[in-house]
């Protein structure tokens, strides 16, 4: 929970206080959050109800104790102590045990963390042309929208349009339609009804219809190899001319591609040396505090879902970059140096760089990417 995030908790506990009758004040403007003083605690202080003291007409104090009530129940608000006159210092969950049960979560979950059922029951028909980049991006839309339970069905080729013939003069005759750009196929139009006033119909059961055309590759990705050839075609959005050049295939952190897939193989020899030197990992260490790897990985998920409904396997591969390049300076940290032994610290680390790597693996995997035990 960010600053801001907190503040407007206060100001919704203020609100609903306010609400059920306990204060009869005018809403604040804005929170304003301190570091605890001396003689406080926690995570940050604030000294809100010393405010409304005054113009709610009851003692600081009282004021404290309601507001302590209503912040109890907010979410990520671990605990809130009242101090001095009637200061409120407030400590967060964020930094060890929501952390740790999102750890935990990956960790059990694997590859398939971020996997729902959004979409369960419904089918999506991709209309695509026949052009490499669109074929590659229909292939890794329909990994994606399984992840959330739905069903993809693609279609190649044009829109076909169909021009039907008039009747023949002879109905013992086979009606004929055109079609632009193929053979004449034979129609085999729906039976007649016993009543000619009612109109015969034929159902066809479709799914929610979309046209994928993003911009064309320039020239064939095939040189790059299918790793570096799928990158190159799902990295950039849809609208964006893709790049189908030799940078996929450098082995350097100016290559997107690379820090994705090395983070990823780091990660499984960290955990090959870690047992070497006799330790594991084990979320719930403090020490690891908010990680700036929390909000990606617990974004995950949404990322999944978005990347889904939008038919935008783009959004899937850039968060993969995000994901990476938080991930990649923890590395260092995660084993013991010299004659250090493994604390809980490093079995923490070890634990959040793993969940870090499910995540990569996960994603390469939908994006029809292989992810490297060694690189």
């Amino acid at each position: 929970m960010t600053p801001a995030e907190l503040s407007r908790a206060v100001l919704d506990a203020v609100r609903r206080a306010v609400d059920a009758g306990e204060l009869s004040v005018e809403l604040p403007d804005r929170v304003t959050l301190t570091e605890p003083g001396p003689g406080g605690c926690g995570d940050y202080a604030t000294n809100v109800a010393l405010r409304l003291a005054r113009p709610a007409a009851q003692p600081p104090l009282r004021v404290a104790d309601i507001l302590r009530a209503r912040l109890l129940g907010a979410d990520q608000v671990k605990d809130v102590v009242v101090t001095g006159p009637g200061f409120l210092n407030i400590s967060l969950r964020a930094r060890d045990d929501l952390l740790t049960g999102l750890v935990r979560e990956i960790r059990e979950r694997g590859p398939a963390y971020g996997h729902g059922d959004a979409l369960a029951g419904r089918t999506v028909v991709l209309r695509v042309p026949y052009e490499v980049r669109a074929e590659v991006v229909a292939d890794a839309v329909a990994r994606i929208v399984a992840t959330q339970g739905g069903r993809v069905e693609i279609e190649r080729g044009a829109p076909v349009s169909l021009r039907p013939v008039p009747v023949p003069e002879d109905p013992t005759q086979d009606g004929w339609v055109e079609i632009e750009d193929g053979d004449p196929v034979s129609l085999r139009p729906v039976p007649a009804p016993e009543d000619p006033t009612q109109g015969g119909r034929a159902e066809i059961e479709r799914g929610e219809l979309v046209t994928l055309r993003p911009v064309p590759a320039p020239e064939d990705p095939a040189p790059l190899g299918p790793d570096a050839g799928r990158w190159a075609l799902l990295h950039p959005a849809a609208h964006d001319r893709p790049r189908i050049t030799a940078d996929h295939l450098v082995q350097r952190e100016t290559n997107p591609l690379f820090r994705v897939r090395y983070a990823h193989a780091r990660v499984r020899a960290l955990t090959r040396n870690a047992h070497d030197l006799g330790f594991s990992a084990e979320p719930g260490a403090p020490q690891l505090d908010a990680h700036p790897l929390q909000t990606l990985l617990a974004d995950h998920p949404r990322v999944l879902l978005a990347a889904a409904t939008q038919h935008a396997p783009d959004r899937l591969a850039r968060h993969l970059l995000a994901v990476a390049d938080a991930l990649l300076p923890l590395l260092a940290e995660v084993l013991p140096v010299g004659e250090e032994k493994p604390t809980a610290a490093h079995r923490a680390r070890l634990a959040l760089a793993e969940a870090a790597g499910a995540v990569l693996a996960g994603g390469l995997s939908l994006l029809g990417i292989d992810a490297p035990e060694h690189l």
